[in-house]
């Protein structure tokens, strides 16, 4: 927080993901409280918490409530499960929401999203019940990985950085020839992936796919753009 802060004088917004994608890592939260208390004149904190469901973290929202230069993203796209419906609000100060509202900061939400929202927020057991699961989950996995002498950076979130000593896309694209589909590779980290953690099943297959990956020869492989049933429909996206 504190080289964010030092990298410009008038940074306008300070974009803040907590937990971070694609590390699952956080940012204590005394931390961003400090970062905003010592925002630059004018600028404002843009604190993404779409992960956070995930975590014991606090919340930035009730920073909103004391008046700071913040603004909170939701998003009912992770825990809840709802990302093809992509279903998600803002919080902030009325002043600071308006500025948005004139380039594009409001969109008209379906009938099917806004039901699916209402009864996620009505089910008191939905958020601890899949928390604990994915919790589990993601430790056994990461557990198995470093049992394999891979390095996995520590998350508290719905996936982590996998570090598989060689160029991450061959990976990618071996273990995509298999059907087991896994995150990207940042330009930071070209030997890293990341991997999102799905059902008990899906993560057997994985465990399965990568031991078997890693025991061969993915020099020069490349990731498939879409998936081949994907290529093979003419959506309009492919034109």
């Amino acid at each position: 927080m504190k080289a964010m802060l030092a990298a410009s004088p008038t940074p306008g917004v300070i974009y803040i993901c907590n937990p971070n994608n694609p590390t699952g890592t956080i940012t204590p939260h005394e931390e961003i409280e400090k970062a905003i208390d010592n925002l630059p004149e004018g600028s404002v904190a843009l604190v993404d918490e779409a992960y956070i469901h995930f975590t014991d973290t606090p919340s930035c929202i009730p920073l909103v409530k004391q008046g700071k230069n913040v603004l909170v993203l939701r998003t009912f796209s992770k825990l809840y499960g709802m990302a093809g419906i992509r279903m998600g609000f803002i919080v902030g100060r009325p002043e600071l929401l308006a500025k948005i509202t004139p380039i594009g900061g409001q969109n008209p939400l379906p009938i099917t999203a806004v039901a699916a929202a209402k009864a996620s927020l009505l089910d008191p057991e939905l958020v601890p019940t899949r928390k604990k699961i994915m919790a589990e989950l993601r430790e056994e996995n990461i557990a198995f990985l470093r049992s394999h002498g891979y390095a996995v950076t520590p998350s508290v979130s719905n996936c982590f950085m996998l570090n598989v000593k060689k160029p991450g896309k061959e990976v990618q694209a071996a273990l995509a020839a298999k059907e087991i589909y896994i995150g990207r590779v940042w330009p930071a980290w070209l030997d890293s992936v990341r991997v999102t953690v799905g059902t008990q099943t899906e993560m057997a297959a994985f465990q399965k796919a990568f031991v078997e990956v890693m025991k061969t020869d993915t020099a020069g492989l490349e990731p498939p753009v879409l998936h081949p049933r994907l290529r093979a429909t003419p959506f309009s996206h492919l034109s």
